[in-house]
């Protein structure tokens, strides 16, 4: 008999946000590029066009009148922060499996090469999709090699081995990130090369003008038109790049502990009840 969706406590396809919108959703934590380019677009051109809607402010004038250098700054600086909120929402979810014991509720339950099945029942009794989170995958695939292996250290190899693997798709699950951390500073250093070489230009016409003092007047306004261009796009992106930064930092930081979590969990679910029932069959 099919099990209804009532029956199970966690729903994957439910929660995470790029399937909700019709695209493929990326591995654990991992973050589809297309739909967070096609999001970061959209709220880009929404913050434009709010800005250019809206009355005169300092803001708008740095991410509008700065030359060309502030529409990349921004919008790799959205696609950032759209990447990261989706990573913090899909985390959000993988931590639930940790509250959640795929023993069942047996006393001094054991596992062993005949009961891991048991195990397996109830994992998937609690996700329809248990492989989209990384701690059923983990328990999963180790459970299902339980046949072939005699010791529990092997197991306990099989887990750690997950383990690195977690650990290495994390570090290349922030790749796009760390590369629009390094991009968004060198739009800035961009934008400022541009404006002290307009206000450089401005100054040399105001050292060969002979005009009267007026003209002379009018000829400084380009020159600190040029400086202002020059600050204020290193201020929008180093503030950018900054904030984006001490972000990524804490959200690493969580995925991290995350992944130090379902290590500790399958030690204490898994490997501490398999020692008993393999020792004895070993013996017989």
């Amino acid at each position: 008999m099919k099990k209804s969706d009532h029956d199970y406590k966690l729903f994957w396809h439910k929660s995470d946000i790029e399937q909700r919108f019709g695209f493929r959703g990326a591995r654990f934590t991992n973050v589809n590029p297309r739909f967070g380019f096609l999001v970061a677009f959209i709220l880009t051109s929404c913050f434009f066009a709010a800005l250019f809607l809206l009355p005169e402010n300092y803001v708008g004038d740095i991410c509008t009148k700065r030359g060309i250098a502030p529409y990349p700054t921004v919008f790799f600086g959205v696609w950032t922060l759209v990447i990261l909120s989706v990573k913090w929402l899909k985390l959000r979810e993988q931590k639930k499996a940790l509250k959640i014991s795929v023993l069942p509720g047996i006393h001094d339950f054991v596992i062993s090469r005949n009961t891991a099945d048991s195990v397996l029942q109830v994992i998937h009794s609690i996700a329809p999709e248990p492989h989209a989170y990384l701690l059923y995958h983990r328990i999963i695939s180790t459970l299902s090699n339980l046949k072939n292996l005699g010791r529990v250290s092997d197991v306990d190899d099989i887990l750690r081995s997950h383990a690195e693997r977690d650990e290495n798709s994390l570090e290349t699950s922030y790749t796009l990130v760390n590369g629009f951390l390094w991009a968004i500073p060198v739009f800035g250093f961009v934008g400022t090369v541009i404006g002290l070489s307009q206000a450089i230009g401005s100054f040399g016409s105001v050292l060969t003008s002979t005009s009267e003092l007026e003209a002379i007047a009018e000829s400084l306004r380009h020159v600190t038109a040029g400086l202002m261009t020059a600050f204020d796009t290193t201020l929008l992106a180093l503030v950018v790049a900054l904030f984006l930064y001490l972000s990524a930092t804490a959200l690493r930081k969580s995925e991290e502990e995350f992944l130090d979590d379902c290590a500790e969990y399958c030690n204490r679910h898994i490997v501490q009840h398999l020692r008993m029932s393999l020792f004895e069959e070993e013996k017989e």
